[in-house]
């Protein structure tokens, strides 16, 4: 099915600054990203109003959104489709997190919206649906359906068993979704289809509020500044479940092998806003590279508590049964609430985007709003 955005590469070009090591540099003004992983948007993406037909609420002024009345499949089969669900990707990276109740949508037409999702927010040609390095091979559902499950939690599957043995907070499990990929997420999305009665609900944090809470000389700094991310124990976790780690490409040419390790700038910028965030978490980000270990873990820390410790850069999500989240990856963290233990389960699907970049000249999130409010 063709899909197209109207937007064009950026220009690379090899570079020398410490973000080399990570593979070529976007030129003049930027800082990461790999020549064969960039966004196709030159600019952020406007929104043109195709879904004011649909009721909605903000959860709260800095991130979340609820849409009411609006069954995503319809997105998908409707005469506006591609324009419509631009727009409703422009509403997922502005507000971080859009939820909608009571969805009638199958996992392949999730499969479907997630890639279309990308896509149509100019995501490199060369990314898909990620595939999890423990999926097992010949799933009912598909290679790019992860399933969350309370069954699997309990054999100690993913970040639950990692931080098990390491600390009693919550907190812990706060993360951005495959980090550890050279290519990391950009959208995704989970559907709750069986829950407790209470418990489990899902939280969403600000990256880009996180980034407007540093003072300006913090700003620059750790604008200079990359971040290794490590899912290596997956690999215990693989001998250990008996699942066969995925080592082929998990959804682009760069995700594959083993090692399960990638370095990315500390602020990035998000190309479908054009606003900076911050890009560390506590699940998968080990070390802050060109400092010393001291000073890593002074930083990290650092940034890890400005997510945990500030509830207004939060949102807080109930679930109800057929509920749908969608979120953009590269400008948010989210964590789980394990307080139950009744069954629950869902389905998780996971775009690829680019591979991440800073833009020196972009803006933060708090500055661009300002900015548009001051031109009306």
């Amino acid at each position: 099915m063709p899909l197209s955005v109207q937007s064009e590469s950026i220009g690379l070009t090899n570079g020398s600054d410490p973000f080399a090591a990570h593979g070529q540099t976007l030129h003049p003004n930027i800082r990461g990203g790999n020549v064969q992983a960039q966004t196709r948007c030159a600019k952020s993406i406007a929104y043109s109003g195709s879904l004011d037909m649909y009721p909605h609420h903000d959860l709260t002024p800095v991130i979340g959104r609820e849409y009411m009345d609006l069954q995503v499949t319809d997105l998908l089969m409707g005469l506006d489709r591609d324009r419509q669900i631009r727009d409703l990707a422009v509403n997922i990276s502005q507000r971080g997190v859009v939820f909608l109740r009571d969805q009638d949508i199958s996992p392949t037409q999730m499969r479907e919206l997630c890639e279309s999702l990308s896509v149509l927010a100019g995501c490199p040609e060369s990314s898909g649906l990620h595939i999890h390095p423990l999926t097992e091979e010949g799933s009912e559902l598909g290679d790019q359906i992860s399933v969350i499950s309370s069954e699997k939690q309990k054999r100690g599957g993913g970040l639950t068993h990692q931080l098990s043995d390491t600390s009693r907070y919550a907190s812990v499990g706060w993360h951005t979704d495959i980090s550890f990929e050279r290519v990391p997420s950009d959208y995704a999305m989970l559907k709750i289809h069986t829950l407790p009665p209470t418990g489990g609900d899902t939280l969403w944090a600000s990256g880009c509020d996180v980034y407007d809470r540093l003072s300006p000389a913090m700003q620059v700094f750790l604008e200079g500044l990359t971040a290794t991310h490590d899912a290596k124990f997956f690999l215990e976790e693989s001998s250990r479940l008996g699942h066969p780690l995925r080592k082929g490409q998990r959804g682009s040419p760069l995700n594959y092998g083993d090692s399960l390790t990638a370095t990315h700038p500390v602020i990035r910028t998000n190309p479908v806003t054009g606003w900076k965030s911050v890009y560390v978490n506590k699940g998968f980000t080990k070390r802050i590279n060109g400092v010393t270990k001291d000073e890593s873990d002074l930083l990290l820390n650092y940034l890890f508590n400005l997510v945990i410790q500030n509830h207004d850069l939060q949102v807080r999500w109930k679930w109800s049964k057929d509920a749908l989240a969608i979120w953009d990856n590269r400008s948010q963290l989210h964590c789980a609430t394990y307080d139950y233990i009744e069954a629950r389960a869902g389905d998780r699907v996971a775009a690829l985007g680019e591979a991440p970049y800073l833009d020196v000249n972009s803006k933060s999130r708090r500055e661009a709003l300002n900015q548009a409010t001051t031109r009306f």
